[in-house]
């Protein structure tokens, strides 16, 4: 049964349940937290813009919606322009508050630099909703927004940092109605799938606790890994409109050569693909019957194309935020399609559960760290480099910083997850060693000396960085570890006055 708004919109039951119980919740406290949950494909953007609508129209205070990609920004945008709420996307080249606009859409880095240099005001802020809040970015702008309704959106309530949980930032979590009943209900395609064992012993863990991009490409592009996965799609994908996930590039593209050698109509997209030509190639693909598309990292959110029927997860992940997005992009139903097809190929069933399984995101929200337990238990296979071995001596001339290892991997991934350029990971790392040195040397000539200890260290990190290029040479690795020594150096040298007189 569909019900109409005061928008003249029409949302489901569910729907407007939610929405109401998370005004009945709002309006409760002054200035709550509030966390919502909501399957994939449950219609999340569509509830928050009505939610956004009739808050303005209640409360006539401005909203701003938080996302964490581009894509995610222009689609909420359109979503709010079609129930008639008037909005403007903050972009790093464009927009800022304007007197006849009282809806804003904007990346969380954006936003927070628009602040920082005073170009925006956030006093009439009433309210802020964070897409994709198990993320966790958005706590860098929780300062700003002391007096407003925050209301945190995700399908998978568990931080992607266990280290910070989601009760820390928010009061109550709300759950929408599980993804089993959205099956029964006729919402969303019930899946097959189809589980095949592989041994992960191989794979390493990085400090985000999931499996790294290196490891996983030495496993998954093997031979013996690559005729699976093509016996696998045969018999039970051939013929259907098919997205294969990866953890890495040179996976992605191993992947594409044994299906074109094939004969097999696959094309290969990841974050270097420029955005005309990934334009084509959604174009191609949702054109093109039994089309298969092979990818890495960005086809998890800001992606809906209905027409999939099958989802093959050719690597092994610990998230369960990343296992239920790769596998809600096949979820959509249409009329030609009542199922679709899951096949594993790297356990991660057998960690999480059946997808459509219902899960206790209550349990989850308080109680996080058993939780993670329970899933550390469920991973077989896979090896830990969650610290990078130091020499006690090296440490030994660091005495006043506590941490000195850099999660290469880790901020890389976050890099591309949140559409920033990968050379940001090293200027993190130089900052961070710049910092390490001011902090343990009394002149400037000491923390230059301390710098050019830690060059066995840097060799390290530009080695990790490289790896999850993929495809960088020996050479620009070579140049990579000069000029990093160059900046470190030029870094300490322009700020130590500065720290000095602080």
């Amino acid at each position: 049964m569909k019900i109409n708004t005061k928008s003249k919109n029409t949302f489901y039951d569910y729907q407007e349940k939610d929405i109401e119980t998370i005004f009945d919740q709002m309006e409760s406290s002054a200035a709550p937290k509030l966390l919502y949950q909501l399957p994939t494909g449950g219609g999340k953007t569509v509830v928050f813009s009505e939610i956004a609508r009739r808050f303005i129209e209640r409360f006539g205070k401005t909203v701003v919606i938080l996302t964490h990609r581009k894509e995610l920004c222009t689609q909420t945008s359109t979503t709010l322009k079609n129930i008639g709420v008037k909005n403007l996307i903050i972009s790093s080249t464009s927009g800022n508050f304007k007197p006849d606009c009282d809806c804003y859409v904007a990346m969380v880095e954006t936003l927070r630099n628009r602040i920082k240099s005073k170009k925006i005001k956030t006093n009439n802020v009433g309210l802020v909703i964070v897409d994709e809040a198990h993320h966790n970015s958005f706590r860098k702008l929780m300062s700003s927004f002391k007096k407003a309704v925050v209301i945190g959106v995700t399908a998978t309530p568990f931080s992607c940092d266990t280290s910070k949980p989601m009760k820390k930032h928010y009061n109550s979590l709300i759950t929408g109605v599980n993804i089993a009943a959205l099956i029964s209900d006729g919402f969303l395609a019930k899946p097959q799938s189809y589980v095949y064992e592989v041994e992960l012993n191989s794979l390493k863990t990085g400090l985000h606790g999931d499996y790294t991009i290196s490891s996983s490409n030495e496993l998954y592009s093997s031979a013996a890994m690559q005729d699976l996965l093509l016996q696998a799609f045969k018999e039970n994908a051939e013929g259907q409109k098919t997205l294969i996930f990866n953890n890495g590039i040179e996976t992605s593209l191993r992947v594409y050569e044994t299906f074109t050698a094939a004969g097999f109509a696959i094309k290969h997209l990841d974050n270097k693909t420029s955005d005309d030509e990934r334009k084509k190639i959604l174009k191609w693909f949702k054109k093109t019957k039994g089309a298969i598309l092979t990818s890495v990292s960005i086809l998890t959110t800001g992606f809906d194309e209905p027409t999939v029927q099958h989802v093959i997860l050719n690597r092994a992940t610990t998230s369960i935020t990343l296992y239920h997005q790769m596998i809600g992009r096949g979820a959509r139903k249409l009329p030609s399609k009542k199922t679709f097809g899951i096949t594993d190929l790297g356990n991660n069933i057998q960690r999480f559960g059946p997808w459509e399984e219902p899960v206790d995101w209550k349990y989850v929200f308080e109680h996080p760290d058993d939780f993670a337990k329970q899933l550390h238990h469920h991973s077989n296979g896979g090896t830990s480099v969650h610290s990078h071995a130091l020499p006690a001596e090296l440490r030994a001339q660091f005495p006043n910083t506590l941490e000195m290892t850099f999660d290469v991997e880790g901020n890389y991934q976050e890099a591309i997850d949140t559409d920033k350029k990968p050379k940001t990971v090293i200027q993190q790392s130089v900052r961070q060693q710049a910092k390490m040195c001011m902090d343990n040397a009394h002149t400037l000539s000491q923390a230059i000396s301390l710098a050019e200890l830690l060059q066995p260290e840097i060799e390290w990190r530009v080695k990790q960085y490289v790896k999850c290029l993929d495809n960088a040479s020996k050479n620009y690795k070579e140049w990579l570890i000069e000029d990093y020594k160059n900046r470190l150096k030029g870094l300490i040298i322009k700020l130590y006055p500065k720290v000095k007189a602080a």
